[in-house]
């Protein structure tokens, strides 16, 4: 039985893990390591209440900064607990800081690491996430692959040992909570929306809030938009609108619905209901797409290429004029996707899987 430490930090890692952690914890013993990258209520414990993951055995409390800042701490505290606990694998996931952090620590002790959603790729090193994902594939023993393109894309850089196609975590926690959401969510009754009649919004990308042309024009597009607006206000964006005095005129727009962050179980009811997504966030084009609901991505590329393809997705740069025009493009189109490229939504059984062989042929036991 392996000893595994898993490192999260955001929003989206708290539902990564949500679908892999039970299984984790079926075959080995596993420490859960929050670095408090996310660290509001809202974006952290809800979701660990509601997902039902164990409480934390670390709270890092990082917290905001830059990203050196980001980094450097969570490496120094992530350290710690590894000298610690002294795993046989650590389990990372996505493209954050914390990714990074925890990565580049275990790999300094000459830790094992396994990256859950490797291979993900914008090609444009000048976003820190990219940089993350290049270097956390670098450092890691066992890449998890949510798509065939991410396969590809490490072998395209010469990597191939240790490389698996999964399938996405995502798909499977999705599969697992789409009927209570259906069953069990009043967000729209709360809100007084009707299905089908509004739009769902999020921005929280640091290319976007912290590019004070790019937010006006984003919002700018949405208080101009011919539906209703949900938008759960990030709280990095709700700060960057009130340093571009903006956020009154926010919040005052007719059509813009502005809310608190929600929980994974109504948010999951907004997508699913709504007749177009705008997005700056990776995983909501994703589960857009999985949901089969049109998506516009706030940025002029995606992560999933296989969304855009087929014309399910579309991305655009932040100007007003584009996304207005993008908005009316996707609601007129008629297009079918299929789900297969995220895998059957047994991704975390297939990584639990390959850990179990890993651990018998590395490790020398019988899993």
């Amino acid at each position: 039985m392996m000893r595994v430490v898993t490192v999260v930090g955001t929003r989206p890692q708290l539902v990564k893990a949500a679908a892999l952690s039970r299984y984790v914890r079926e075959r080995h013993v596993e420490v859960l390591v929050n670095t408090g990258q996310h660290y509001d209520y809202e974006m952290s414990q809800l979701l660990i209440e509601e997902l039902s993951l164990p409480s934390p055995d670390y709270d890092l409390g990082v917290g905001s900064g830059t990203h050196a800042f980001q980094t450097g701490e969570t490496l120094m505290r992530v350290e710690r607990v590894l000298l610690k606990e002294r795993p046989d694998m650590v389990l990372v996931y996505g493209d954050t800081n914390s990714t990074l952090a925890a990565a580049l620590a275990a790999a300094k002790l000459n830790m094992s690491v396994g990256h859950v959603e490797a291979g993900i790729r914008h090609h444009d090193r000048s976003v820190p996430e990219e940089v993350n994902r290049v270097v956390t594939d670098a450092l890691a023993t066992l890449l998890f692959c949510p798509t065939e393109h991410a396969v590809a894309n490490l072998r395209a850089e010469g990597r191939s040992d240790g490389v698996y196609w999964t399938g996405d975590v995502m798909y499977d926690l999705l599969l697992g909570y789409v009927e209570q959401a259906r069953r069990d969510s009043r967000i729209l009754r709360r809100l007084g929306l009707e299905c089908g009649r509004y739009f769902v919004a999020t921005v929280h990308r640091a290319s976007n809030t912290d590019a004070p042309d790019a937010l006006r024009n984003i919002f700018s597009a949405l208080i101009e938009a011919e539906q209703t607006v949900v938008i759960p206000l990030h709280p990095r964006t709700r700060q960057a609108l009130e340093a571009l005095g903006m956020l009154e005129q926010v919040e005052a727009a007719e059509r813009l619905l502005i809310v608190p962050p929600v929980g994974y179980i109504d948010f999951l009811a907004l997508q699913m209901h709504a007749a177009l997504i705008l997005t700056d966030s990776g995983g909501v084009q994703k589960e857009s797409y999985l949901l089969g609901v049109p998506c516009v991505t706030l940025r002029p590329y995606s992560p999933w290429p296989e969304t855009v393809v087929e014309g399910w997705n579309m991305t655009v740069s932040p100007d007003k004029t584009a996304i207005l025009n993008a908005i009316r493009r996707a609601r007129a189109s008629d297009v079918e996707r299929s789900t297969g490229a995220f895998g059957n939504g047994h991704a975390a059984e297939a990584i639990c899987d390959v850990l179990g062989n890993w651990e018998a042929t590395a490790l020398g036991t019988s899993g």
